[in-house]
């Protein structure tokens, strides 16, 4: 069986962007460890600080943001890093080559409670002469280079996509290694299961609410088939559950607080779901554009979400 560095190696992958996703994925692994220790190790519970979004931070975001921090920055060919629980941008090497944005710690409200949770990045080729700024960053998620996530669950899992399809790898703790177990992941372009956060809705749109209640009333409302709704309460989870057997993610706008543009960061979270979902046959908007196509404004840039099945896509838009 081919591991990570057999696929990298036999792809079009630039050995520099294979430096850097072999950083990542090494970081991973580590923060994975970190996980398994929980309780034994005091890492459980709030760290008693705020990150830039305004959110407590438990102690695993800040271990693991310093982790992923610390080796990217050491990587030559790293320019820059972006995190969500950094305030501002961190230059590393202004002679590297890329750009790596990153959620350290995606649904680490799970934590504590031992469920799923999961590390994201983003990489985009960008060089220059002087050291990066928060500028360099503000790139549309169509130019990026490679993206994917690690599931931190029942097994350790590594989700990635260079541009030319979607793998799936599994950690085997023997080895030490990311071991290639699914190639070439389609997404089917219908479903029957979808995953929204049903407490907020309330405060979504008219639209938005029409749309899932047609969805709930099954076979005996307009959409004449029964759905299932899940929720793991962290993206990651969620995405990774459509990639496995299809679905749709919802995380629309809402009117709690309208000044926000939706829950989930741009740069972090809907650019490289986005990249692995259209890599897979499937579809990822917000609720007027390709999120693909967004030109960002800021680093910390919040967006709605609509990603997973081609055609449930299609249909919620519809509304």
């Amino acid at each position: 069986m081919q591991n990570l560095s057999h696929v990298l190696a036999s792809s079009s992958t630039p050995e520099s962007l294979q430096a850097v996703l072999q950083v990542t994925t090494n970081t991973c692994i580590a923060i994975s460890d970190a996980l398994k220790q929980g309780s034994l190790a005091g890492i459980l519970g709030m760290a008693g600080n705020e990150n830039v979004q305004g959110e407590e931070q438990k102690k695993l975001d800040v271990i693991s943001n310093d982790m992923l921090k610390d080796a990217l920055s050491a990587c030559p060919s790293v320019r820059a890093i972006a995190s969500e629980e950094e305030d501002y941008i961190v230059p590393a090497n202004t002679d590297g080559e890329y750009l790596i944005a990153f959620d350290p710690l995606d649904g680490s409200s799970n934590i504590d409670i031992n469920a799923m949770v999961g590390t994201i990045f983003s990489i985009y080729h960008q060089t220059g002469s002087e050291p990066a700024t928060e500028n360099d960053f503000l790139i549309p998620g169509k130019q990026q280079v490679a993206a994917g996530y690690v599931l931190y669950g029942p097994s350790t899992m590594l989700v990635l996509t260079t541009g030319n399809g979607v793998n799936m790898f599994t950690y085997d703790p023997t080895k030490q290694l990311f071991v290639l177990t699914t190639e070439n992941v389609q997404v089917a372009k219908e479903t029957q299961e979808f995953a929204i956060n049903m407490s907020n809705q309330r405060f979504w749109s008219n639209n938005m609410q029409s749309y899932v209640n047609d969805l709930v009333k099954g076979k005996e409302g307009v959409r004449d088939k029964n759905f299932n709704m899940r929720w793991v309460a962290a993206m990651v989870g969620d995405v990774h559950r459509i990639l496995c057997r299809g679905g749709i993610f919802i995380y629309p706008w809402d009117s709690k607080d309208p000044t926000k543009a939706g829950k989930l960061r741009l740069m972090y979270e809907a650019n490289p779901m986005a990249m692995l979902l259209e890599q897979a046959g499937g579809k990822a908007h917000t609720h007027t554009q390709r999120i693909l196509d967004i030109q960002p404004e800021a680093i910390h840039q919040r967006v709605a979400v609509i990603l997973g099945a081609s055609e449930e896509v299609d249909k919620c838009l519809s509304y």
